[in-house]
């Protein structure tokens, strides 16, 4: 995937009202960018870090930049759009890189399913066999070493993993993919000390049959590639 324009750099000095960044240029003049991030960020945009973000073409816009990526101070990339992650994921679905998910002739997004009114990320059909439910989920909490997810607890991650569940009993390949979206993330483990619940539905899910895997990403300034698959770690 890559971005839709060239990346900008400035410096981060705070976070603040959910979806808005205060930058300071190396001129030392102060603007604010939007962040499509609904999570926590926890070590992810921390005052100083530095930032890099886009420029929107459309004039209306009250916030013609975004933040896409941050660097920490152990120079890890981290990108903090959230909307990336599926575009990473179909991008490499098309290009045949996920070799779980392979040869199916229908691509489809944002289709209405479940029976607590969701729309799956990815949808893949074919004739031949069972669909293929597919939920995307963006990892960028590092602690200690370890990637965990969510960052905070949502309601909504425990919607999906039920309803995936329920695809599975229906007979449909259900899946949850893990795209890492930052450079010093080699595994994945569910943050139980964040959201429990959601901990004990990713085990449930797994039990039931539901498929979990987890991708790191290749992130430059220029795009994000999906790289291999890495480990999800369950206890």
């Amino acid at each position: 995937m890559k971005f839709s324009s060239p990346l900008n750099e400035a410096q981060l000095i705070k976070r603040y009202k959910r979806f808005l960044v205060d930058l300071v240029g190396a001129d030392g003049a102060e603007f604010t960018v939007h962040c499509a991030n609904t999570g926590k960020m926890t070590g992810c945009a921390d005052p100083g870090f530095q930032a890099f973000y886009s420029t929107s073409k459309n004039t209306k816009r009250k916030y013609p930049h975004s933040l896409e990526l941050t660097q920490n101070t152990l120079n890890h990339l981290i990108c903090v759009n959230t909307n990336h992650a599926n575009k990473v994921a179909i991008e490499a679905l098309k290009m045949h890189q996920i070799p779980e998910l392979l040869d199916y002739e229908i691509h489809q997004s944002e289709v209405k399913y479940g029976k607590e009114n969701s729309r799956i990320d990815i949808l893949l059909r074919d004739p031949n066999r069972a669909d293929c439910y597919i939920e995307v989920k963006s990892v960028t909490l590092l602690d200690q070493q370890q990637g965990y997810f969510p960052d905070t607890q949502t309601l909504r991650g425990q919607k999906h993993l039920r309803e995936l569940i329920q695809m599975k009993l229906q007979g449909h390949r259900a899946v949850l993919l893990f795209m890492v979206m930052h450079t010093g993330i080699e595994s994945v483990k569910p943050a139980a000390h964040i959201d429990h619940e959601y901990a004990k539905l990713l085990v449930k899910a797994k039990e039931m049959g539901v498929e979990i895997y987890a991708y790191n990403t290749t992130i430059s300034f220029e795009e994000i590639k999906i790289k291999h698959r890495v480990p999800v770690l369950m206890a």
